[in-house]
């Protein structure tokens, strides 16, 4: 078996102690007996124990997520491909999982390691929307959206309703909220006081592929 081989195997036997044991040491020892995998190879999928085992999960999830966006339709429209994928990306988790993770990543050693991970999704989402902003834009677009897609985990967590759809409706809100204040946005770009305003923010740059910090200054 390579690498991600042992990964998937060693994640897919976890989601079976998740729910009793959390994203914890228990649950990735009982996970590498259950695989059948070299524990040796194993352990070195996960460094930092379980929570690499967490992240390596919502990172196997953003990755499945990807792969639905690039068949969506164009004339869905921004709106719509944002909510289709967002939608797919819950559809595809084991919510019991997601709120384990939310447990571990809520816990101040890990915050960070939870934060990254949810800037990624957004991260992974504009990207595959063919988002090529590179100014102040890159950041605002990725913090608004990692907020309605915190949001809506939140939500989707306590969602009882029949097939998610309190909160499919719940996302659509948080979508078309945004939408209109990027209209707003937009009307006030045209304003010569607002641009000028903005000017000092003009030299932000979006982070290079090979960069380890989220920006720059050029």
């Amino acid at each position: 078996m390579d690498a991600r081989q042992i990964r998937d195997a060693v994640i897919d036997a976890a989601l079976g102690h998740v729910a009793f044991d959390g994203w914890t040491e228990t649950t990735l020892r009982a996970a590498i007996a259950d695989a059948g995998v070299d524990p040796v190879s194993a352990r070195a999928q996960f460094p930092r124990g379980a929570v690499d085992l967490a992240l390596a999960y919502h990172a196997r999830g953003d990755a499945a997520m990807v792969d639905y966006a690039k068949g969506l339709p164009a004339d869905l429209g921004i709106s719509g491909r944002v909510a289709a994928i967002i939608r797919r990306r819950l559809e595809l988790a084991d919510r019991e999982a997601v709120r384990r993770a939310s447990t571990l990543f809520a816990l101040p050693h890990h915050a960070g390691d939870g934060a990254r991970a949810l800037w990624g999704t957004s991260d992974a989402i504009w990207r595959a929307l063919g988002d090529t902003s590179e100014d102040v834009n890159w950041y605002t677009k990725r913090a608004t959206l990692s907020g309605v897609y915190a949001a809506t985990v939140l939500f989707w967590l306590g969602d009882d309703s029949g097939d998610h759809h309190a909160t499919w409706d719940f996302l659509n809100r948080r979508i078309a909220d945004v939408m209109k204040i990027e209209g707003v946005k937009a009307r006030a770009r045209k304003n010569p006081l607002v641009r000028a305003a903005m000017l000092p923010f003009s030299v932000i740059r979006a982070p290079g592929r090979a960069d380890d910090m989220p920006g720059r200054m050029s």
